[in-house]
């Protein structure tokens, strides 16, 4: 389920005249999150940016004007009352625990905190937003998934990274700590527009056979791949089977909704998202 968040209006941040930092159509996750947790993933709607990254864009490396991008970012700050921190992501699978001495720009793609204040953030515009917590409110996490990172080497990528830094190594520990998390899944690219090549099926089935049910053969040796049912499978493998939002419909399609979201694979030159997950 799509969740409609807030309505017009403005806000004073410091000397600057914001438009509301509470866009009509930024999402917030319908799943059972405790009271502590705070969650959003924004989509284009609420910024300053104009032409192609009309109109939140808030990635910094894709050609939109700085400064506009620093307006943006205010709004999302102002948004969260939380501090978001950027990640320099680079499909990868490193997770970095947050504090409250961390800087923007490390590079890693997926963070997390037991620190109140603080916004775990990935940015997106066609990769799938993972952002997870426990039910005790104590630890939160986002974590950017592409195929690349998703996939990992040898099974182990970026979901099972968070997951061995935030939850207890020890087999007895792990398997109850898991079952105690809950995880969201942003918009992402659809299965009906994600076309991809033998390479991906591969980097997918070699350590997981039941992961050919997430890809729709095409012709020319071309495949449709469901990132979000990709995901799915790997949270239910670490234990977590308690996840919610993007089922896949068209709906949650970044490609499919050019009016809500970026899209990379559409437009080649795009803005981008941000999904962000906090302890109050």
């Amino acid at each position: 389920m799509v969740t409609v968040l807030f309505k017009q209006g403005c806000v004073i941040l410091g000397c600057m005249t914001l438009p509301a930092p509470t866009p009509a159509d930024w999402l917030v996750p319908d799943w059972p999150a405790p009271a502590g947790v705070r969650a959003l993933c924004t989509t284009r709607c609420g910024g300053f940016s104009d032409l192609t990254y009309d109109s939140m864009n808030l990635g910094s490396h894709v050609g939109d004007d700085p400064d506009t991008v620093v307006r943006n970012r205010a709004v999302l700050h102002a948004t969260t009352v939380a501090r978001p921190v950027f990640l320099n992501q680079v499909h990868g699978t490193q997770v970095l625990a947050l504090d409250a001495a961390i800087s923007d720009g490390l590079t890693a793609d997926g963070a997390f905190t037991r620190t109140r204040g603080l916004a775990c953030t990935v940015m997106v515009a066609d990769c799938l937003p993972v952002l997870m917590c426990d039910r005790g409110g104590s630890v939160v996490a986002a974590v950017h998934a592409g195929w690349r990172g998703l996939a990992g080497v040898a099974g182990t990528g970026v979901l099972e990274e968070a997951c061995k830094q935030f939850l207890p190594l020890a087999p007895a520990e792990y398997a109850q700590q898991a079952t105690e998390m809950i995880a969201w899944l942003g918009p992402c690219i659809g299965p009906d527009a994600f076309e991809v090549g033998e390479e991906v099926v591969t980097a997918f089935t070699q350590d997981n056979p039941n992961a050919l049910q997430c890809f729709k053969p095409q012709s020319a040796g071309k495949w449709l791949a469901n990132l979000p049912a990709l995901a799915r499978q790997r949270l239910n493998a670490l234990g977590i089977s308690h996840v919610f939002g993007n089922d896949g419909s068209p709906n949650w399609c970044t490609v499919g909704n050019p009016l809500q979201f970026f899209s990379h694979r559409r437009d080649r030159v795009s803005g981008r998202h941000a999904a962000c997950i906090w302890l109050e």
